[in-house]
């Protein structure tokens, strides 16, 4: 690459250079020339079978999400990675060498989910979004769990197919919205509620997105470091149903408003369908960050 063309695509990726790497603007570079508006538009059902699909992924410097990348990479896709600041950037050194791009944020801070999104959009649209990022505990508990997977949802340009990080423990959560801290300055809610939440946001997009594959995902209790090592689940197949919903053109993936545990649909608790409960989430989360779903 020659140094006058690798100016002018800096100057258009000055969110992705404040944030990162020479080498994240470098590979977008790449990535972007790659890349046509009218390949861009294209729904991902209709593509050639050779079109990779580009993917952005929450949470990527371990667990599933890091497994979710590798994997997307070894298949041709293009994927961008999270990861929570510079510092952690080194976690990632692996998926960035395979072809990888880096965008940098601290879900636990709404004005860095903001930043986030916009060195998404920077790289052009994605194809998928995998909310995969999450907390058990602790006062950002709701942020990083809810708040972040609804302010993406909102701010980065529309994509294809959208795939929200669910768990079985959503059945004990509460379908209640009282008193819940959404700024992460006090802990509220448990993580139950959180994955109740998340699992209701990924059902109302469906409804109200109809042009757009949105789906919640339970991974299992994998061997993860949230998990724990001595989770009994099989750790590839805690990602396996992301992958699928983010890039194959099975039928049974180019489905919208599933709640999937191994690439099966499951009845989800009874709440994440009402959709008066989704109406009541929404208008909350938009309260709560000034940014409305539209």
């Amino acid at each position: 690459m020659d140094r006058r063309r690798f100016l002018v695509t800096s100057a258009r990726l000055g969110s992705v250079l404040t944030a990162g790497s020479l080498l994240t603007a470098t590979t977008a570079l790449a990535q972007s020339a790659s890349s046509s508006p009218k390949d861009a538009a294209m729904p991902e059902a209709q593509r050639s079978a050779g079109r990779k699909a580009r993917v952005f992924i929450t949470g990527s410097a371990d667990g599933l999400g890091r497994a979710a990348a590798r994997t997307l990479l070894s298949q041709g896709h293009e994927v961008m990675v999270h990861v929570r600041s510079q510092a952690r950037v080194s976690a990632v050194t692996e998926l960035l060498d395979q072809g990888a791009t880096a965008a940098i944020g601290d879900l636990a801070y709404v004005a860095q989910i903001r930043d986030l999104a916009r060195q998404v959009n920077a790289l052009g649209r994605m194809d998928a979004v995998i909310h995969n990022a999450g907390v058990m505990s602790g006062p950002p508990l709701l942020v990083v769990n809810v708040v972040a997977p609804y302010l993406l949802t909102a701010l980065i340009q529309r994509p294809q197919r959208l795939i929200y990080l669910s768990s079985s423990m959503h059945r004990g959560g509460r379908a209640s919205l009282s008193g819940m801290d959404w700024t992460g300055r006090t802990s509220t809610g448990s993580y139950s509620d959180s994955k109740l939440f998340v699992t209701t946001l990924a059902t109302a997009v469906a409804r109200l997105w109809p042009d757009v594959y949105s789906n919640s995902v339970d991974p299992g209790w994998v061997p993860t470091r949230m998990g724990g090592p001595d989770a009994p689940d099989d750790l590839r197949l805690g990602h396996v149903t992301q992958e699928w919903l983010a890039t194959s053109d099975d039928p049974e993936a180019l489905s919208s408003g599933g709640y999937r545990y191994h690439q099966r649909r499951q009845e989800p608790d009874p709440a994440i369908n009402d959709t008066g409960f989704q109406d009541q989430l929404l208008a909350e989360l938009a309260r709560a960050t000034g940014t409305k779903l539209a």
